[in-house]
Parts: structure tokens; C-alpha cells; sequence
């Protein structure tokens, strides 16, 4: 399959056409994205479990739903997404204690279902506790293994190559 020997064959309309038609599909994924952005009030409304730390909930590959509606209290027991400062992957895990003091401030402390001890261990130095400036987002719904592609693709970029340009062949 020889990509350039197509191009070069096409007249000027026809590539022009491939050329508009690509940028729609980017364009509209990008609309799609911004207005579950929107919607779902979470900077990143859909997110890959890449571990096992969540098992038997969830499991790595599962592609979980985000909402992140600030009005909304956490709770414990809440699955959240969190980023802390120095990490630049999210980490799901669950809420098991939540502090509310009396000026309306929550602090709390996350767990993996599969993980032996709290997150203290993952936070920034000096940490102790989550504040809801660290939530990304709460689970809401997922599809199992849906995610496995992302994985596959960021273990094994030999893998990411083939699919991204199957034409190199």
C-alpha cells in the first residue's frame, strides 16, 4: 500500500476533499470532548484504569465516567479521580475518611480496594489529606476492559506504531 502514490494520483479536489474530511473528524472529536468537559463539569470526564489497586471494582483497562460537580459533598465510599502535585497520571481510588471542620472546609483520605494502606504514601510530601482541589473527577459509570487499546498502546509503542501507520508496512 503506497499512501504517497495515492495522494499523488488524486486530483485537486479530491484531495482537497480527504483534507476537509479529516479535519471534520478531528474537529467534531475535539467538540465532543470540550462539551463532556462542559456537561460533566470534569476536566477529563473519561479516564483508563492502568492499575489493579481498585480490584475486584474495577480493573486495569476499565474505562470509567466522570462527573465533578462541586456542589456535590464527597463521601466515603465515593470512587474519585484525584492528581496530586508532582504525579502527572491521575490515580482512582476510593474515599474511606472524610473531615469536614466547621467553616465549610472537607478534607479526606483515599484507599486502593486492593491496596494494604491508605494513599498517604502517594501524596506530595507533608500531605496528609485530599481537598476537592485534587478530585479530577467521581466515578459514575464504566465499561470493562473498553481502555485495554490505551494500555496495549503505551506498554508496547512498537504496537502504537502498527496502528498509527499501518501503511509503513
Amino acid at each position: 500500500m503506497d499512501l504517497f502514490g495515492d495522494l499523488r494520483r488524486m486530483n485537486k479536489r479530491q484531495l482537497y476533499y480527504q483534507v476537509l474530511n479529516f479535519a471534520m473528524i478531528v474537529s467534531s472529536a475535539l467538540m465532543i470532548w470540550k462539551g463532556l468537559i462542559v456537561v460533566t463539569g470534569s476536566e477529563s470526564p473519561i479516564v483508563v484504569v492502568l492499575s489493579g489497586s481498585m480490584e475486584p471494582a474495577f480493573h486495569r483497562g476499565d474505562l470509567l465516567f466522570l462527573t465533578n460537580f462541586h456542589d456535590d459533598p464527597i463521601r466515603a465510599g465515593e470512587i474519585v479521580v484525584f492528581k496530586v502535585e508532582g504525579r502527572d497520571i491521575p490515580i482512582v481510588h476510593r474515599v474511606i475518611k472524610v473531615h469536614e471542620k466547621g467553616n465549610g472546609n472537607i478534607k479526606f483520605l483515599t484507599k486502593g480496594d486492593n491496596n494494604e494502606v491508605d494513599d498517604r504514601g502517594l501524596y506530595k510530601e507533608g500531605q496528609n489529606w485530599l481537598e476537592k482541589k485534587d478530585v479530577v473527577g467521581r466515578a459514575r459509570g464504566f465499561l470493562p476492559y473498553v481502555g485495554m487499546v490505551t494500555i496495549i498502546m503505551n506498554d508496547y509503542p512498537k504496537f502504537k506504531g502498527a496502528v498509527a501507520a499501518p501503511s509503513r508496512w
